[in-house]
């Protein structure tokens, strides 16, 4: 669930001060690996709420297009940005489960299933195709028939399959990744991304890109999907009922991130220009700004597309913990998808003293009510 470049779109480089080396984003844009404390795999329970939040719309669009296809002896299934852990199984899981239960159902042969996991080259796949035993033999133990998993590395935001191959496709919580930073990004020295304090130009720059690379995106799968294919896909987006696009609420992971930086920066362990030379290559759309860029891009056609509720301190507290705990296991979620590249810019020797910093900002805002970001939950058939 990180960003995806390709070698047509020249990727940013973030420069060390003092070792003139540089540090390209694409190396860096990817989830922590392992299975440690600090991990992804270890810090992921909101994203598999989102997961569980989306099988509705996942499981419905897989059963229509099995019956759209006339019940396809072969299907061909694309995870991207599989990142990993035990969530990279969760949505292959489903798919598989609903083909061979609606064939079963129907009196139906169940097809033999591919399912490729797609993530850049730098993702740790050894994590998750460990689990691939494990994903097996639980579909054995169903009787859920053939099923093939393999690893194909590379950008979303390039050619990853072969043309008229892919009959589904699914991405949870990537595409609000863009493929770089915006470029002229100025006077916006003290925050990480878009806030309340942003110019205008901010908020143009950072749509303009999500528009050419969503746009992007949408041409390429249209190429490598058949007609009548499916994709689900969900965003970390916001909602429409502020009209401000600047206006982000105090508690917005990348606000208390800024906050945190500028800490750091105040008591002389991060310098201001270091600081004012970093930016997340991240934008979360609202409903519009999708339909938009789906109309104009004109491959696809609009099944569903919800909004659901955001609330990353939610799934701590179901697991009754109390507000110490919630804070820094929430500093923990956003470590895990930032750290990478925290470190490649920043260095490694300030990632603790940042994120205990962003705990308390966490704590400082903890009764904010006025939330923007929410869940959005697409699914599209290819024309």
């Amino acid at each position: 669930m990180d960003s995806r470049f390709n070698d047509s779109v020249p990727s940013l480089r973030y420069i060390d001060e003092k070792s003139g080396d540089e540090y390209a984003v694409v190396k860096a844009l990817h989830m922590s690996g392992g299975d440690g404390a600090n991990s992804y795999s270890a810090n992921s329970l909101f994203q598999r709420r989102v997961l569980s939040m989306a099988k509705p719309v996942l499981v419905k669009n897989t059963e229509e297009m099995m019956m759209n296809l006339n019940f396809p002896n072969y299907i061909k299934v694309a995870e991207l940005g599989c990142s990993s852990g035990q969530n990279t199984f969760f949505a292959i899981s489903e798919i598989v489960n609903t083909i061979n239960v609606l064939c079963q159902k129907l009196n139906q042969n169940p097809p033999e299933i591919d399912c490729c996991l797609n993530d850049l080259p730098e993702n740790d796949f050894n994590t998750t195709f460990k689990l691939v035993p494990f994903f097996k033999k639980e579909l054995m133990m169903t009787n859920q028939g053939s099923c093939f998993v393999n690893g194909t590395p590379g950008s979303f935001y390039s050619r990853l399959f072969s043309r008229n191959s892919l009959h589904f496709v699914h991405s949870s919580y990537s595409l609000h990744w863009l493929s770089k930073v915006p470029e002229k990004l100025e006077n916006d020295t003290e925050n990480v991304y878009i806030s309340n304090s942003s110019p205008q130009s901010t908020y143009k720059a950072y749509l303009n890109q999500f528009q050419r690379d969503f746009t992007m995106f949408l041409t390429l799968r249209s190429e490598e999907m058949v007609s009548n294919g499916r994709m689900v896909l969900t965003f970390n987006g916001r909602n429409t009922l502020n009209s401000d696009p600047l206006y982000r609420d105090c508690c917005h992971f990348w606000t208390l991130l800024s906050n945190s930086l500028c800490d750091l920066v105040f008591e002389g362990l991060v310098s201001e220009s270091k600081l004012g030379a970093f930016n997340v290559p991240f934008y979360d759309p609202n409903e519009q700004e999708l339909k938009e860029v789906i109309q104009n891009q004109g491959s696809f056609e609009i099944n569903d597309l919800e909004t659901h509720g955001f609330d990353r301190a939610h799934s701590k507290r179901d697991n009754g913990e109390d507000n110490y705990d919630a804070r820094y296991n929430r500093a923990k979620s956003v470590r895990a998808i930032a750290e990478p590249m925290l470190i490649a810019h920043f260095g490694e020797d300030i990632i603790d003293t940042l994120f205990d910093k962003y705990a308390r900002h966490v704590t400082q805002h903890a009764n904010c009510r006025n939330r923007t970001s929410v869940t959005l939950v697409l699914a599209l058939t290819k024309k």
